[in-house]
């Protein structure tokens, strides 16, 4: 299920995690060859993607939410 992005976090390794308008987290890796999210390395790249959807597993999966 698609879930606008509405803000970001760090884990405790340091990635960048989106907060989902659903309540979930999702890392927002910016991790060659695999994963080519450049736009996360900054602070302006990350406010332009505010509202941008990402498939959220978790609302796929029925887990509960990660933030209330």
């Amino acid at each position: 299920m698609k879930q606008p992005i509405i803000g970001y976090t760090k884990d405790e390794e340091d990635h960048w995690v989106a907060k989902l308008a659903c309540g979930h987290h999702q890392h927002v890796r910016h991790d060659p060859p695999w994963t080519n999210r450049l736009w996360v390395t900054t602070q302006e790249g990350r406010e332009r993607h505010i509202n941008v959807e990402l498939e959220c597993k978790k609302c796929d999966q029925g887990a509960v939410r990660d933030f209330p």
